[in-house]
């Protein structure tokens, strides 16, 4: 009985982001999924992408949360289009509440919409929200082990990011380890190596937008489905 109540859960997601994935389609608008654990930096990077890109891209950010609109506040601040995804108690964003934010926002006037999932490393990984690419966000502050200890998430990453970088040498933190972790989930994906307080590896994160962005829009690459 509970494999099929989970089953008919993931079940109806799934056709929720499929319906998400066709309204992106419409209006040529890419989708990115960042996750990551409470306190990862994932805002933080977001209000510096938010300064690096907004004169030369159409964003909007989903603020996905359990309470609070704290995070959405201080990215409103910065002038952004952002939308407050509370979930009341889930650890994780679905489709369904993701596609009706979306059809909130003027996706004719959007070129990209970054959704920040609830802090968790598990189960937004293994929720299809309709998104291009889900995005790992990872602190220096974690332990270099978690890709190994929670793999759904960076084996399906297109990117990682690795937070908080100026306070590595305060830490006993293993980059060579961590990297060799990722490498042994995820052989082929980007990692940068950021901080947000200092701007270091910002340049390479913004063009990897760049870059996402542009290739979505080429006949032959726009919006295809992600291999699941």
């Amino acid at each position: 009985m509970n494999i099929k109540i989970y089953r008919n859960l993931m079940g109806a997601n799934d056709r929720w982001a499929a319906r998400t994935r066709a309204l992106l389609k419409k209006h040529r608008v890419i989708m990115l999924n960042l996750i990551g654990s409470p306190g990862a930096g994932k805002t933080s990077l977001l209000e510096k992408t938010v300064r690096s890109l907004s004169k030369t891209c159409r964003f909007a950010v989903l603020e996905g949360d359990v309470e609070t609109t704290h995070d959405a506040e201080r990215l409103a601040r910065l002038g952004c289009r952002v939308s407050q995804l509370l979930t009341g108690g889930a650890c994780h964003l679905e489709a369904k509440l993701v596609h009706y934010a979306l059809r909130d926002l003027p996706l004719n006037k959007l070129d990209l919409v970054v959704v920040e999932n609830v802090g968790n490393l598990v189960c937004p990984a293994e929720f299809d929200i309709g998104e291009h690419a889900k995005v790992a966000i990872l602190s220096v502050t974690e332990g270099e082990d978690k890709p190994v200890k929670y793999p759904t998430l960076f084996r399906e990453a297109k990117a990682v990011a690795l937070t908080k970088m100026d306070l590595l040498p305060h830490l006993p933190f293993d980059l060579k380890v961590c990297r060799a972790y990722l490498r042994q989930i995820n052989a082929t994906t980007p990692v940068f190596q950021v901080s947000a307080q200092t701007g270091r590896g910002m340049a390479a994160w913004i063009k990897w937008l760049r870059e996402m962005h542009a290739e979505s829009q080429t006949p032959d690459a726009r919006h295809r489905t992600p291999e699941r």
